[in-house]
C-alpha cells in the first residue's frame, strides 16, 4: 500500500534571543493510505510541532524547519508557496486542534465559520455551503437548529464535534487529530473517539492521532510511534509495541499505568523529567533517566533500528522486563 505521507529527517527549532529550542530532532515517519498512526509522548516531546510542520503552520518567527522533507503524495510541502498551503489545508490535510474551547471564533456564529471554509475551498454558493454544513453537522450529532448558535452556547463535547465537522468539510485524505479529547470527561471522550473512528472509516481517511494516552491510542490506531525529546524512539504496530515494548522509555510509560489487578499504594513514576530541548544531553537523550544506561549511552546517539518494529536503543534491555 502506498504512503500518503512521509516525513524524512525533520528538524524544527524555535530560535529566540536567549536560546535555540530543538523541538523536533530527525523525525522519520510514514503513514499509508487509509492507515491510522498514533503519536505518543509526554508534554514537550515535539508532537504538536511535528503536526504543525505537516500542515505548514509553524509560527515564523521563531519556528524554523532546519532540515528534512515532508512528502504528501510525493510532493515536498516545505517548498510550497503560501497559496499552495492554503489550498492544501482542508482539501488535502485537515487538523482537529487541541483545545476546542479556544479554536472557534467567539464572535461569529458556528454555522457561518463552517460555511466560510466550504465557500473558500469548494467555490460554492452560500446556500449550498449552508446545506453541506448542516448535513455534516447532523452526521456528527449536532442538530441543524444549532447552525446560528455562538460557540459559548455549546458544551465542550459539542464544540469538539463542531471542530471535527470543520476538519471534514472538504473531504481531506489525511486527518491530523491533536489530542482531540483533551478537557473532555470520560463519557464524552468515548463518544468523540467512536465518532472519529466511524467517520474515518466512512470517508476512508488516513489519520495521525496525537495523544499522551496509550489507552486511547490502542482503541483508535493501527500503528504507534513513541516520541521523546523530539525523536521517535519506538515505532510499530499497536499489538507489537503494547505486548513487547522495546525502548526503556516505552516500558516506563506502560509501567506508569495503574493496574487494576494489583494492590498498589504508590504509583510507578519514571525518574527525572523530560530532557530540556534548549539543552539536550549528549548521546541518547533518554540516558539521564534510564536505569539500563552504560557509558556508550552517554556519548553516542543510538540508531532507530529494526524491521517492522523499530527501537532507538543500543541494547536489548526489554527482554529483562515484563510490563
Amino acid at each position: 500500500m502506498e504512503n500518503i505521507l512521509e516525513i524524512k529527517n525533520l528538524h524544527v527549532h524555535y530560535v529566540t534571543e536567549d536560546s535555540v529550542v530543538k523541538a523536533v530532532n530527525g523525525v522519520n515517519l510514514e503513514i499509508k493510505k487509509g492507515e491510522s498512526l498514533g503519536l505518543v509522548g509526554e508534554t514537550g516531546a515535539g508532537k504538536t510541532t511535528t503536526a504543525l510542520s505537516i500542515i505548514q503552520l509553524i509560527p515564523d518567527p521563531p519556528g524554523i524547519v532546519v532540515d528534512g522533507q515532508i512528502l504528501y503524495k510525493g510532493k515536498n510541502l516545505i517548498h510550497n508557496t503560501e497559496k499552495e498551503n492554503k489550498q492544501l489545508r482542508g482539501n488535502g490535510i485537515s487538523m482537529i486542534f487541541q483545545d476546542s474551547m479556544t479554536a472557534l471564533n467567539p464572535i461569529l456564529r458556528v454555522g457561518d465559520q463552517l460555511a466560510e471554509a466550504v465557500i473558500t475551498h469548494k467555490k460554492v454558493s452560500k446556500t449550498e455551503a449552508k446545506r453541506q454544513v448542516i448535513e455534516l453537522l447532523e452526521t456528527v450529532g449536532v442538530k441543524a437548529d444549532r447552525y446560528n448558535d455562538y460557540p459559548h452556547q455549546f458544551s465542550g463535547g459539542m464544540k469538539q464535534r463542531v471542530l471535527i465537522t470543520m476538519a471534514l468539510l472538504c473531504n481531506p485524505e489525511l486527518l491530523i487529530a491533536d489530542e482531540p479529547t483533551t478537557a473532555l470527561d470520560v463519557t464524552i471522550q468515548a463518544q468523540v473517539l467512536e465518532l472519529i473512528k466511524q467517520l474515518r472509516k466512512q470517508y476512508n481517511m488516513s489519520m495521525l492521532f496525537i495523544s499522551h494516552d496509550l489507552g486511547v491510542v490502542a482503541q483508535t490506531c493501527d500503528r504507534v510511534a513513541i516520541m521523546y525529546a523530539g525523536e521517535i524512539v519506538e515505532i510499530g504496530t499497536v499489538e507489537e509495541v503494547y505486548t513487547r515494548p522495546k525502548h526503556p522509555y516505552t516500558i516506563g510509560l506502560f509501567e506508569s499505568i495503574p493496574k487494576l489487578e494489583e494492590d498498589q499504594t504508590l504509583l510507578f513514576q519514571m525518574e527525572g523529567s523530560m530532557a530540556n530541548p534548549a539543552s539536550l544531553p549528549q548521546g541518547c537523550f533518554f540516558h539521564p533517566r534510564c536505569k539500563y544506561k552504560t557509558d556508550i549511552c552517554e556519548t553516542i546517539s543510538p540508531m532507530l533500528q529494526g524491521e517492522e518494529h523499530l527501537s532507538k536503543c543500543h541494547f536489548s534491555v526489554w527482554d529483562e522486563v515484563k510490563v
